[in-house]
């Protein structure tokens, strides 16, 4: 007799895909998404608008937006990818809070190292938050005999490194949202699972 096994539908992982998908085709009718003063109009970040002008829901907003098909198609699959394994451990409700934690994390670090370095630039894109998600996949592996559905530790640093390194060697890539979101990540799934561990 032979027991079929059946996984849940990741509903988080495909509604953010789709939010992420539908925002970029209305403002792909309207206008032009590879443009950045198009983009700075519709919610991308840009540090002096954040603090001079007091528009810190950039910071969120821009987590929804892309520059171009390549770059929502490349993000979008490797949110399928992550995303929908991240939410069969964790649940839709934590998933949530990590992938928009993370978003956030990368977001303000991008600003932060902005301002450090006084060269501003307008950012979006949700590979902050998708970081996040690695970084949390990291975490959650750490405190589950090193492997989560599928996934050695060794396979997920390698996917991070490879990420990163990609990044720095790629012009017109914010590597500190995605180190921030990484770092978010990561510290929501530790807390995440060390609560896990004590309600246990």
């Amino acid at each position: 007799m032979e027991k079929k096994v059946t996984r849940k539908i990741p509903i988080v992982t495909v509604t953010l895909i789709a939010v992420n998908v539908l925002i970029w085709l209305v403002l792909e009718l309207i206008g032009d998404t590879t443009d950045g003063e198009f983009m700075l109009a519709h919610g991308a970040a840009f540090v002096p608008y954040i603090i001079e002008d007091h528009e810190w829901w950039r910071l969120f907003t821009s987590m929804f937006l892309h520059f171009g098909a390549e770059h929502l198609v490349n993000n979008m699959l490797l949110l399928a990818v992550i995303g929908m394994r991240l939410e069969d451990v964790l649940g839709k409700i934590p998933f949530t809070v990590v992938y928009l934690f993370s978003g956030l994390c990368g977001s303000i670090l991008s600003a932060v190292e902005d301002i450090r370095y006084a060269d501003y630039a307008v950012s979006a894109g949700a590979s902050g938050a998708i970081f996040g998600i690695l970084g949390a996949l990291i975490a959650w592996a750490a405190f589950h005999k090193w492997k989560v559905e599928g996934l050695t530790m060794k396979g997920l640093l390698f996917m991070a490194v490879l990420s990163l390194y990609y990044g720095f060697s790629t012009a017109g890539v914010d590597n500190w949202g995605h180190i921030g979101g990484l770092c978010g990540g990561f510290l929501a799934g530790c807390i995440v699972a060390l609560i896990r561990k004590f309600r246990d």
